[in-house]
């Protein structure tokens, strides 16, 4: 095809073939177009498009991705899906945004020249333009639209996931709480043993109940939820309905076992209160029968007054007994455990023997009343036609049998013989009012205080560790301790918690055993005397536990536990009852004793109480020994402590400073002194500032003596109250004066035991030792005294036996052991001899026969110096300082003196060894020999009775010594 190619030559010839209106205005035309803008419009346009197709595909792989996401299983990751999801959802509501901004400018750009001039027309290339922009704004539009409705299901789906998420845990949590508390709740078994026990538990009860009270609320409140989620349509329904209903069924169990518990309690203490008001009855009925004094019931007119008193009393039972014991069995069966069982028994028993103590009484009264005519003298029955036969009891034979047939056999037995006794009396002329049925009534009496009183001691015990002591480790208390309390438990509490299963779990149970039979409650004692030791360290940790105390006293927890156990004492007067309590033991003791002295267990009674006196003067003791300071030694290696108390001390020291000798005997010094079993103390006392126990004194250590190496003088010329300790055969002498006779008297007679003691165990030790040595080396003896030391032996014994079994002035027992130094006047004429002595007196002097008198020294009166003869001689210690480096003896050498020599020396040879050399005599002691001064005993010159004992050298040395070699004499 040709075309026409036209030239021309300016734009007025293109005007002439072109139309204005198509022309560009460069070319003179009127047609609005600039190729620039049409380049970057439809740029725009196109990238416009490019924007809208990407963001469509985004969203479609994020609802892809969103739709197949799998929901977590815990809060914590469902939380982070969640939020993960959320910020994906606003990157892409932000990208929409920004890409319909862009469409909307675009548009307008396009739109503008008709927005600026309403007459101007579009081209058809601006029409065009202005369609594809307004599509593809549409289509964004409704790629959002379907974003945002798959979003919201999302969302929605996310947080159902979460809300059950929450709920699952929080499901967990809290039917983990109510499983705790209905363990805790569980425990709550224990109906009781008494009114104040009842009560405890059931404020335990009401105090657990409201600390449960928020877990309970909180499980209430999460099962209501089970609605919420319903109405929400929630996906997961079904499987929170379910847990929704355990919740509320765990909540009314709860509910149901605490209301259980607590009427079973109240149930408890119903039964508690009727036991109470029965026993308080029968003890108001014993007092009343004891009151009524028996001469004025010995007229008509008292006897009628008697019998309206008791009749008014027994009125009074209708509201205070039990009616019938099967009836109490019948309703309270659901509560009654054995022991309960028991105590409702025991308390029936003393109603029912209380009311036929009434009967007889009424009976013996109506007698009286009627046929009483003329005053009738009262006459007290022959106590010794009724010693045995209200006393006697089958009880003594307890371990033979059962407990409950022994126990029947008792209460037969006891009423047969309150029956005999009776009878006995009305066959006498009518009169039943006798002092023995009064004191049966009061023995009675005294055994139900004590029992009663031992109950509630071990309620308040018990009350302590458990609203004191445990609440220590209590979580929940924690942060009420200061952290300076904390892990002192121990030293606050001591071994109460010991003390209080001894009298739970031991006594009270022995005790209740002997309530028909309180004559014979001493034997209770005496078979558990070993566990009131435990008293003692209780009371020696009593200073420290009285030191926290008051450190302590003003904390917040002391405070929250008395609120809680709504006592009005606070915890010190609690921790002081187990002190006050050993102590009311021999008051109990006493009164019984008083009312049993005809009895048949009135010596077990007697050895009770002294036995709990006894305890009572170790505990005392005890609390003075923990205050001395300054010794560095053990104290408990001294052995038992015997005895202790404050005296006026001299020292007259013969081996001493000048000054110290001149001055003693003018300004006694104030010694507190401590005989313990191996050794005496002295002290010296010292006041503490402070309160309480911190004002207890304590004792400085001054020194101590050995008993081994102890003698005392008994009695000291010019004063009755002083007696001397003496150490190493008077080198240091003490006299001690006591602040009574009766002390003093008291003290020298524990020292005498003390120092009896060691010379038996010195005996027996060195008789061990001789036959041995007897038995490794035989000597022959001669003839003569072959037969006399085993019969003075024999007789000895003998001798000794008879004056243990009477001793009415006994003075002392001489052991002294080879002194060191011999002096003159020391009461025995060798030291070498003393123990020969003290076999030959049977170990007690007489007032002929004074053994180291300390008296005759002081009226100047003594023996000669000590004389031995030759002959055979063991050695009583080592030694090796003779003239001769090379001569040595070892204890319990043989040698043989040859010559006496000067300052006391001897010549001798050891038969062990064969070597000879010189030996100072009070290393000796003589085996055979027939000098006079080897048999006899130097005596006082002044004539006094006194005497001493002695054990001048220690123990170890004088068991080595021998008095008689036996087997050596038969050899």
């Amino acid at each position: 095809m040709k075309v026409p190619i036209i030239m021309l030559g300016s734009v007025s010839e293109l005007q002439g073939y072109i139309d204005k209106t198509q022309l560009t205005e460069d070319l003179g035309g009127t047609l609005d177009y600039c190729h620039n803008r049409w380049l970057s419009r439809r740029t725009a346009i196109e990238g416009f498009a490019q924007k809208v197709k990407q963001t469509a595909q985004i969203l479609q792989s994020f609802g892809t991705e969103l739709a197949e996401t799998e929901l977590p299983n815990d809060v914590q990751s469902t939380s982070s899906l969640l939020a993960t999801h959320t910020e994906k959802k606003d990157k892409m509501k932000e990208d929409i945004r920004v890409a319909v901004e862009q469409g909307d400018d675009i548009l307008g750009s396009i739109t503008k020249p008709v927005t600026e001039n309403p007459e101007y027309k579009l081209n058809q290339d601006q029409l065009d333009n202005q369609t594809t922009v307004e599509r593809l704004l549409a289509q964004l539009h409704e790629t959002e639209t379907a974003f945002d409705e798959f979003w919201i299901k999302h969302q929605q789906k996310l947080e159902q996931c979460l809300r059950l998420r929450n709920f699952e845990q929080d499901f967990r949590e809290v039917k983990a709480a109510l499983d705790i508390v209905s363990e805790r709740l569980s425990a709550f078994t224990d109906v009781g043993n008494s009114r104040s026990h009842v009560e405890h538990i059931l404020k335990d009860l009401a105090n657990f109940e409201e600390k449960s009270h928020e877990t309970v609320a909180k499980a209430r409140m999460l099962a209501s939820e089970r609605d919420a989620f319903i109405q929400s349509n929630h996906y997961a329904v079904d499987s929170i309905i379910p847990k929704c209903s355990e919740l509320h069924h765990l909540c009314d169990a709860f509910t149901t076992e605490t209301e259980r518990r607590r009427n079973l309690l109240n149930k408890s203490l119903e039964l508690h209160d009727l036991l109470e008001k029965s026993m308080k009855w029968c003890d108001e009925g014993i007092y009343l029968l004891a009151s009524q004094p028996v001469d004025k019931c010995q007229s008509q007119d008292g006897a009628e007054s008697a019998l309206q008193e008791i009749e008014k009393f027994l009125d009074t039972g209708a509201g205070n007994k039990i009616k019938e014991l099967n009836k109490i069995y019948r309703e309270y069966a659901h509560i009654l455990n054995e022991d309960l069982k028991d105590h409702v028994q025991k308390v029936f028993q003393k109603q029912e023997s209380m009311e036929e103590m009434f009967q007889k009484r009424q009976v013996s009264l109506k007698k009286l009343a009627a046929k009483q005519t003329r005053p009738v003298q009262p006459v007290a029955p022959r106590p010794e036609a009724f010693v045995k036969s209200p006393c006697t009891s089958p009880g003594l034979q307890r371990e033979n049998v059962s407990n409950s047939e022994s126990s029947a056999l008792r209460r037969v037995n006891y009423r047969k013989a309150k029956s005999d006794v009776t009878e006995l009396h009305q066959s006498r002329g009518g009169s039943t009012m006798d002092d023995e049925e009064n004191l049966a009534v009061l023995r009675q009496h005294v055994m139900n205080e004590l029992i009663e009183t031992e109950r509630a001691y071990v309620e308040e015990l018990l009350c302590v560790l458990e609203g004191y002591a445990a609440e220590m480790d209590n979580p929940l208390m924690a942060h009420l301790i200061s952290p300076e309390l904390q892990n002192k438990k121990d030293i606050l509490f001591g071994n109460m918690e010991e003390i209080y299963h001894f009298h739970n779990r031991i006594f009270l149970r022995e005790l209740e055993t002997y309530i028909e039979y309180p004559e014979l409650v001493g034997r209770c004692f005496l078979d558990q005397m070993e566990d009131f030791q435990i008293y003692e360290k209780y009371c020696q940790n009593k200073p420290r536990s009285e030191s926290l105390w008051r450190q302590f006293s003003d904390s917040v927890f002391f405070q929250e536990c008395q609120r809680k156990l709504d006592h009005k004492l606070s915890l010190d007067s609690y921790l002081l009852k187990p002190v006050q309590r050993i102590t009311k033991y021999q008051l109990l003791l006493k009164e019984m004793l008083k009312y049993s002295k005809n009895c048949e267990g009135a010596e077990d009674l007697q050895e009770a109480l002294t036995s709990i006196l006894g305890i009572l003067k170790a505990v005392n003791d005890s609390m003075h020994q923990i205050a001395i300071t300054g010794y560095d030694g053990n104290l408990n290696e001294l052995g038992k402590l015997l005895m202790q108390g404050s005296f006026n001390v001299w020292t007259d020291h013969k081996k001493g400073h000048t000054k110290v000798k001149d001055l003693a005997r003018f300004k006694p010094m104030q010694r507190h002194l401590f005989l313990h079993e191996k050794a005496v103390l002295f002290c010296k006392k010292r006041e503490e500032n402070g309160e309480g126990y911190e004002k207890a004194p304590s004792y400085s250590y001054k020194h101590s003596l050995n008993m081994a190496a102890v003698g005392i003088t008994e009695n000291v010329k010019g004063d009755a109250k002083k007696f001397e300790i003496w150490y190493n055969a008077r080198e240091e002498v003490y006299i001690i004066q006591a602040p009574t006779p009766e002390v003093k008297a008291t003290w020298v007679n524990e020292i005498r035991k003390v120092l009896t003691s060691q010379l038996q165990a010195c005996r027996e030790a060195s008789q061990h030792r001789t036959l041995e040595q007897t038995q490794s080396l035989p000597l022959p003896l001669p003839a003569s005294s072959c037969a006399s030391p085993s019969r003075n032996h024999i007789r000895n014994t003998k001798k000794m036996e008879e004056k243990k079994a009477d001793l009415p002035s006994v003075e002392g027992c001489g052991t002294t052991a080879a002194p060191k130094y011999p002096e003159k006047g020391k009461g025995w004429a060798k030291p070498s001899q003393s123990l020969d002595a003290s076999e030959e007196n049977d170990g007690w002097s007489s007032a002929e026969e004074p053994l180291n008198s300390s008296d005759a020294e002081e009226e100047g009166g003594g023996g000669g110096e000590m004389k031995l003869t030759p002959g055979k001689y063991t050695v009583v210690t080592d030694y090796d300082k003779g003239v001769s480096e090379e001569f040595t003896v070892k204890s319990g050498d043989l040698v043989q003196l040859i010559r006496e020599g000067e300052d006391g020396l001897w010549f001798v040879k050891n038969l062990s060894s064969g070597r000879e050399g010189w030996i100072p005599a009070n290393n000796l002691l003589m085996l055979i020999g027939n000098s006079k001064s080897a048999q006899s005993l130097s005596s006082s010159e002044s004539g006094t009775a006194s005497s001493n004992l002695s054990t001048s050298s220690s123990c170890s040395d004088s068991c080595n010594v021998s008095s008689t070699s036996f087997s050596d004499i038969k050899g």
